[in-house]
């Protein structure tokens, strides 16, 4: 029932193209994580309320990942094939989202942006796991999505430097009248163009194969269609989710924790920290948000780096071996910056969260390729998803109060709580059964 291993080796070029698609993805999702809670903050968004507003995404997520993860199964066109379909219409509406973010005047506006813009990378991104499984034999599927984590990693690096290369460049920086600076207007331009040439790379040069039993794949589409027969599919799949699955869910939900605290409080909590500000219509605030998309591209660099590394450590050693050791390593950094007061030193722990970040964004799904039957691939990496969500939506209800109520507004604290999150989720990975591994 699982993946055929019968699949031709693909070129280093065909991997390369098949997964670009990611490097647009990405720079979509960096200069979202980067910018976003800036973009919350210069509108008037009180730090306590800033978890709120990162709820929307998740909540599209849950309704999105499995749906079209569902559809995508289902899907077959002699032309667009399977997947590329998704890939072509979510980058559509993902540069439309882009373009459309830093032009938010109120709160509302730019959090319903964040919901469509979330939405829509979303339908893009969810085919692009399965196309790994789709097209790779099990000795390629790491190879596979290591090369999707280097386009993920480079997507990011220069998403998040777009605002101080523009700076660098003489573009205002400042929030004149609470409007978003220029400085983020024109990276937000740039990513939706770069969003959308990206994937339709993509779309335009990676094939591919049809079902092997084409009249067989269609009479089981025209089997299941009808709404009420898909939906039984789509929530009936949750009592059918392999053991593997399930284990994974436990590590990725403490690992998404740790990453989501990181990406709503790192602006807040350096600006305080090392900036001594709290004043989101300051320079120093502006500037420590600049300081932290350098921040983020450096462990997005290292990660880039890092995910042809991590492969080979993996043959030596196990994928579960590799991920234990990532994220305890991710997690101390993490705990550290909270005793960092130095800028230049704040870009130590990005290394350990860039290694950690390699690993969260390959091991999880090449463990779990392995465990996936061929035809229901795209249906459970989009459920594998909701593990991304559920503790995304958990982050949003939980960490205003609790950096609120437990470290008296002191966001480098929530950091840490993160950083602790992420060391149980390494712990967490010694449940796992891999079963690429002899049992």
């Amino acid at each position: 029932m699982h993946s055929s291993s019968k699949k031709p080796l693909l070129s280093f070029w065909q991997l390369w193209n098949m997964s670009l698609g990611f490097f647009g993805i990405q720079f979509g999702f960096a200069l979202q994580n980067a910018n976003v809670s800036r973009i919350f903050s210069t509108l008037g968004a009180n730090p306590d309320d800033l978890p709120l507003f990162w709820l929307a995404p998740p909540v599209t997520g849950l309704l999105v990942q499995p749906i079209i993860g569902y559809l995508s199964d289902r899907t077959w066109h002699p032309v667009w094939g399977r997947r590329r379909p998704f890939f072509f219409i979510g980058a559509l509406l993902a540069s439309i989202a882009l373009f459309l973010m830093p032009n938010s005047s109120a709160l509302w506006m730019a959090a319903i942006v964040l919901w469509l813009l979330d939405g829509a990378i979303n339908v893009s991104m969810e085919p692009f796991r399965a196309f790994v499984g789709d097209k790779l034999g099990p000795s390629q599927q790491t190879a596979g999505f290591a090369m999707q984590t280097f386009f993920i990693g480079w997507g990011a690096v220069i998403a998040s430097l777009l605002p101080t290369i523009f700076t660098h460049m003489g573009v205002s920086n400042i929030p004149l009248n609470g409007a978003i600076p220029d400085t983020v207007r024109y990276s937000f331009y740039a990513g939706g163009a770069v969003y959308f040439l990206a994937v339709l790379w993509t779309v335009l040069t990676a094939k591919e194969a049809p079902p092997a039993d084409l009249a067989a794949f269609q009479a089981e589409v025209k089997d299941s269609q009808g709404m009420g027969r898909a939906l039984s599919e789509i929530f009936g799949g949750f009592a059918k989710m392999p053991k593997t699955m399930m284990q994974l869910a436990v590590v990725q939900f403490f690992t998404w924790i740790g990453l989501f605290a990181m990406w709503i409080y790192t602006t807040n909590g350096v600006a305080e920290n090392v900036f001594g500000t709290t004043d989101a219509q300051s320079a120093a605030f502006q500037e420590a948000g600049n300081h932290v998309g350098v921040m983020f591209a450096v462990y997005s660099g290292v990660s880039a780096l890092a995910a042809f590394i991590l492969p080979v450590f993996a043959r030596h050693t196990s994928r579960k071996v590799v991920h234990l050791t990532c994220l305890l390593i991710g997690g101390l950094s993490l705990l550290s910056l909270y005793t960092i007061h130095d800028l230049n030193t704040l870009f130590v722990p990005m290394i350990g969260v860039g290694i950690a970040w390699a690993s969260i964004l390959t091991m999880p799904y090449a463990i779990l390729a392995g465990a996936l039957p061929a035809n229901r691939m795209g249906y459970y990496m989009g459920v594998f998803n909701f593990f991304i969500v559920i503790p995304q939506i958990v982050s949003g209800l939980l960490l205003g109060y609790v950096t609120k109520h437990w470290f008296a507004g002191h966001s480098v604290k929530t950091l840490m709580l993160g950083g602790l999150c992420m060391v149980i989720a390494g712990v967490l990975t010694l449940i796992v059964r891999d079963e690429a591994e002899p049992a």
